[in-house]
């Protein structure tokens, strides 16, 4: 019966672990800026359950890697950093790959909204200090199989 009782606790406390506690499948992105091009090893997130989670409860992110997030239909997108710890620059990308506006240095476990300002169809996540380290800016180009090729 003991066995039993810790098998049952073992499966409660895997199942109460946030999903995106560990690294999904990722995807090749390139940023092309006026200094030149910059590859990021992105994780896609498709599905309304992996949006909605996103980087919740993550620890940490490296400075190459990143999390993109897409959208049904091009339109306004909302992102908060609730239980959200790593502070984060945030693209907002247009339908054509190219970026609209970027929030940098966001605030860890904030709940103010973070608006795209604009209707995208994309929005890349990456360390805060990226865009400024490597020169990325509003008008550079976001290469991935999610955009339009101008």
């Amino acid at each position: 019966m003991r066995r039993f009782w810790a098998a049952l606790l073992a499966l409660f406390v895997l199942a109460a672990l946030p999903a995106s506690a560990g690294p999904g499948i990722f995807e090749e992105l390139t940023i092309v800026t006026k200094a030149g091009s910059h590859r990021f090893s992105v994780e896609v997130m498709r599905s309304p359950e992996d949006r909605m989670r996103g980087m919740m409860f993550r620890r940490e992110l490296a400075p190459d890697k990143g999390m993109l997030f897409t959208q049904d239909q091009v339109g306004p997108a909302s992102f908060w950093m609730k239980n959200t710890y790593v502070s984060l620059d945030i693209l907002f990308i247009r339908e054509d790959g190219i970026i609209h506006r970027i929030e940098k240095a966001t605030e860890p476990l904030s709940t103010t909204p973070i608006l795209s300002g604009a209707p995208v169809l994309g929005i890349l996540e990456i360390l805060a200090g990226t865009s400024d380290k490597l020169g990325i800016a509003p008008g550079d180009r976001v290469e991935h199989s999610l955009f339009k090729s101008p």
